[in-house]
């Protein structure tokens, strides 16, 4: 791996965040740009240009980052000294993406020579105009950065068509399709788990391995971003990126070298990989369902339709759970089943690999299940656990399923960066290999664009399940027909 210091370009840094007054920048982006800023990790000459419509000053402004982002940085991590440093590095640039002029402003603040790093926080319906005005205002070179948030487009065609627009004025080196799953330690970690320890990877195939379940589960509901989400739902907002993700890592054959084309080419391999939905299986092995009026956090909530901004009658899905299949030699039949929701009964995201009960019922009193299951929690806690089999003590033969567990908080002393903060850091230090490619991106959207289609041709309703639950009934019945049940 190259070294930070080997990365240094030694230019100044000129981080310049578009939607910079938005949800994401004040409860993400900031705290974890302070949280780089106070562990030594932004060079010393960093700037951090915030873009937004309002007619705020820079007084205006910093108050409203004080009022927005700076409870989103733990009580623990918080120092007034080097808050108040870090304020110092911030800059408000009023810009509306449609006037050409203000792109002209923005060029007049950014400072000539500087690395800029163009962060684009807003709609991807925004990106291909942002590019383009970045260009003609000459703010893009050879050593300019974008970051392109999540969704990148709405299907396989829009996707296309933002990648052609940045890549117009953008090398592929030097864009960014961040995935913050990508960003988390545990995820990084899995990594690790698998091709840094010989004594799984002759277990991590088929038959050994008898299924997998990747699970986001989301306790809130869709709150302020209900117009937006209405026109996405959970099938293009989770499943085609973060979920996909997930499953590459799990799925992919050891890479040559930890290069990001190495890395990467792996996982496209395995989206290439992954069986495409006819109708008939879209059918049989999808389920989307929508909340409904529930009890969640011991309150009552709203359902989906009851939301505000949401249209009446919506069909736009909430929750999805679907059975996909890896079609090469390591994954032969073994179902990776999928799911995610907003609304569930608390906020989990969790990978559960299942391995093969032993061939023989040896020990006769043991209740049915599975005896080994390896578990990889990402949130709210990151943890892997290993679930094996243990006699109980006394005189009978009686087994237990226990659990060897790494608790990585306990395991190293070092402190875990947040996602954000080391996905930023990253990009700072030109480190592409957690970012998706374009041919991956596109990848994704190729295997998911049959399966939103053809909910489109069913042309059903979406299955209720209550806020507060964990999903519809169909969505167990997906597994209880494999023989399976979702892990909680």
């Amino acid at each position: 791996m190259t070294s930070p210091t080997e990365l240094d370009t030694g230019l100044p840094l000129d981080m310049i965040i578009f939607g910079g007054m938005g949800d994401l920048a004040m409860r993400k982006l900031l705290p974890a740009l302070y949280m780089a800023y106070l562990h030594g990790n932004l060079p010393a000459s960093t700037r951090i240009l915030s873009t937004g419509r309002q007619a705020f000053d820079r007084s205006a402004y910093l108050a409203h980052v004080e009022e927005h982002s700076r409870g989103f940085i733990a009580g623990a991590n918080f120092n007034e000294q080097t808050w108040n440093g870090f304020l110092q590095l911030l800059v408000y640039v009023p810009l509306d993406v449609q006037e050409a002029a203000d792109f002209n402003a923005l060029a007049q603040a950014s400072r000539a020579g500087a690395q800029r790093v163009f962060y684009l926080s807003t709609a991807p319906a925004l990106f291909i105009a942002i590019c383009d005005k970045l260009a003609d205002a000459g703010l893009v070179d050879r050593n300019a950065r974008v970051v392109l948030e999540k969704p990148l487009g709405r299907d396989l065609a829009s996707a296309v068509d933002i990648n052609e627009a940045v890549g117009r004025h953008f090398a592929e080196s030097q864009i960014y399709r961040i995935d913050h799953y990508l960003g988390k330690e545990t995820v990084q970690n899995l990594m690790v788990l698998r091709f840094g320890n010989s004594i799984l990877e002759p277990l991590w195939r088929a038959p050994n391995i008898s299924s997998v379940q990747i699970t986001v589960a989301e306790e809130v509901g869709v709150g302020s971003r209900a117009g937006f989400y209405d026109g996405t739902g959970a099938m293009r907002d989770m499943v085609q990126n973060h979920l996909l993700q997930l499953l590459c890592i799990v799925a992919m054959e050891p890479p040559t070298s930890l290069t990001p084309d190495a890395v990467r080419d792996e996982k496209l391999k395995v989206l290439r990989s992954l069986r495409r939905f006819r109708l008939a299986d879209i059918a049989r092995d999808t389920v989307r369902g929508q909340y409904v009026r529930g009890v969640s956090g011991n309150q009552e909530v709203p359902g989906y339709l009851e939301e505000r901004n949401v249209p009446p009658g919506s069909k736009t899905e909430t929750f999805v759970a679907l059975r996909a299949h890896v079609d090469t030699w390591r994954w032969s039949k073994v179902p990776f089943y999928l799911r995610t929701g907003k609304r569930m009964a608390r906020r989990s995201s969790k990978i559960v690999v299942e391995f093969a009960n032993p061939p023989f019922p040896l020990f006769p009193e043991t209740p049915g299940g599975v005896a080994n299951r390896l578990v990889i929690e990402l949130q709210p806690e990151e943890a892997i656990k290993l679930q094996i089999m243990a006699k109980q003590p006394g005189t009978g033969m009686q087994m237990q399923q226990v659990e060897l567990n790494l608790d990585l908080q306990s395991a190293f002393q070092q402190r875990r960066a947040e996602a954000y903060e080391r996905l930023l850091i990253d990009v700072v230090r030109g480190r592409l290999t957690h970012f998706m490619r374009r041919d991956e991106l596109e990848a994704a959207w190729e295997w998911a664009d049959p399966i939103i289609n053809g909910w489109g041709t069913l042309d059903e309703k979406p299955h209720a399940y209550a806020a507060g639950s964990w999903g519809p009934a169909e969505a167990f019945a997906l597994l209880a027909r494999d023989g399976f049940s979702w892990i909680e």
